[in-house]
């Protein structure tokens, strides 16, 4: 018999499912992963199937969905608060230009504790499943780093989509990457293919899975994004790249159309595909990310921070576009905070609610972040909380001063209120991962130094960005 686990006398459980519906001082049944009832006095109704199941007490806890992380760059944890390559005085491409070369002295051990870092932060926050679009291969660190990434999720517990990408133009045929990270298309797919017979493709209630993932259209080969399409499709998993960040001017000089028109014509379109950032879309290119399925992630941390245009969900979703929420990478982020990264979405939306006749409420936002990622990734198994689907969810300590005359609306407390602090339980699968300021099962303050001092011995020791801080 599978273990059993009941969540008892929650003040709030906000299900973001199809009917939004919201329970009050009730219960939720986890058998095993999966939901098995949600009510109020399970214990009486259900008292067969709650017999002998371990007891959380949620008292004073509005439970929800676990949030979907939909774009990110683990590695980056270790290109924080450096200010010598500071992303808002730069475009995108020469950002990238200029970080590379940081980036480039990654081996597989900062992979793995950067991983770490980054994952404990979304687990701390609410955050289930990540996904993180993993680009960097430099020569020297060897090819196993998603598998490093795998590790570190296997960890700490939660349900992980490793993006594995690849950049193949070289610089000499106008990218902006160093030869030293550079990888052949059939490199690429090579350890795509390796990958997803390890990971899977994210099945239902899978931990793990494989996304094919080529970084960009502006630095790498056609062919790579025609390969990739064709190979993923064969292999029934997802495809995802960055898209409308600011290199659509160079695509036009190149290929004479903008990137998205060129991924239509390619076939890198489809209910397969979600995109990250977006924010050069026109509303011509809704209607064609709609049309055809495409999904996108919305990070907006680098927009803020870099300075460029806010994403105009009204009409996005009008179009009938399919939005997630993403942190994006922690060079032009700082954090890996995804309940921060809701919080300042939906702040970004108010400031334009005017000029835009109106913004996504903030549970839409957060609807965005749970059901939205959900539908990104390709699974219906998580999202929302609802029986038959997995006990993916966290939980926030409602009975203190600072939250008092603000509880009665618990669908759209967290982004309009700010609650951006560490959550009170992260629990995946039925299984809690995060409760009361503690990682389960990990020496968080071993695990702290260990990864500092690789941080040390990859990057800081190596990098003179690092002795230009002031």
């Amino acid at each position: 018999m599978e273990s059993r686990l009941l969540i008892r006398n929650a003040r709030a459980i906000v299900s973001c499912d199809a009917n939004d519906r919201l329970w009050r001082n009730a219960d939720i049944l986890v058998e095993g992963q999966a939901i098995r009832a949600i009510g109020p006095e399970l214990a009486s109704t259900q008292a067969a199937l709650v017999s002998g199941a371990t007891i959380i007490d949620a008292r004073g806890k509005f439970v929800y969905p676990g949030l979907v992380n939909t774009h990110h760059h683990f590695f980056q944890t270790f290109v924080r608060n450096l200010l010598a390559v500071d992303y808002p005085n730069l475009s995108v491409l020469d950002w990238i230009g200029k970080i590379y070369e940081i980036f480039k002295l990654i081996d597989s051990d900062s992979i793995y504790y950067s991983s770490l870092v980054a994952l404990a932060d979304l687990a701390k926050h609410g955050c289930t499943t990540a996904f993180d679009h993993q680009y960097c291969f430099p020569r020297h660190a060897g090819p196993g780093l998603v598998d490093r990434q795998m590790d570190a999720a296997r960890l700490l517990g939660i349900r992980y989509h490793g993006g594995r990408g690849a950049n193949t133009l070289p610089n000499s045929e106008g990218s902006t990457i160093p030869d030293e990270m550079l990888e052949s298309t059939d490199e690429f797919l090579s350890d795509c293919d390796r990958l997803i017979g390890l990971y899977g493709k994210g099945e239902p209630f899978a931990m793990t899975g494989i996304v094919v993932s080529p970084c960009q259209p502006i630095n790498c080969r056609r062919e790579t994004f025609v390969e990739s399409l064709a190979f993923a499709r064969s292999k029934k998993v997802r495809l995802h790249t960055h898209l409308g960040e600011g290199e659509n001017p160079g695509m036009v000089a190149r290929w004479g159309k903008r990137s998205l028109a060129w991924c239509e014509e390619i076939g890198f379109v489809g209910p397969d595909v979600w995109l990250a950032h977006g924010w050069e879309l026109t509303p011509e290119e809704y209607k064609v990310m709609a049309s055809t399925g495409t999904g996108l992630a919305h990070c907006p941390a680098p927009a803020t921070l870099g300075g460029f245009p806010i994403l105009d969900i009204p009409a996005m979703t009008l179009a009938g576009m399919t939005l997630g929420l993403g942190c994006d990478g922690s060079a032009t982020n700082d954090s890996s905070n995804l309940l921060d990264s809701l919080r300042m979405a939906y702040l970004m939306q108010s400031f334009h609610s005017k000029a835009r006749g109106g913004c996504p409420s903030p549970y839409e936002m957060l609807k965005i972040a749970t059901v939205g990622g959900a539908r990104l990734l390709g699974r219906p198994d998580i999202g929302s909380l609802e029986v038959g689907k997995a006990a993916d969810l966290f939980m926030v300590d409602t009975d203190k001063l600072e939250l008092a005359g603000a509880t009665h609306d618990p669908a759209n407390l967290l982004a309009r209120t700010g609650v951006t602090g560490p959550v009170w339980l992260t629990m995946v699968g039925g299984r809690v991962i995060y409760a009361d300021g503690s990682l389960t099962g990990v020496d968080e303050e071993r695990l702290a130094a260990e990864a500092d001092a690789a941080c040390t011995r990859a990057i800081r020791s190596k990098s003179p960005a690092y002795t230009r801080q002031g």
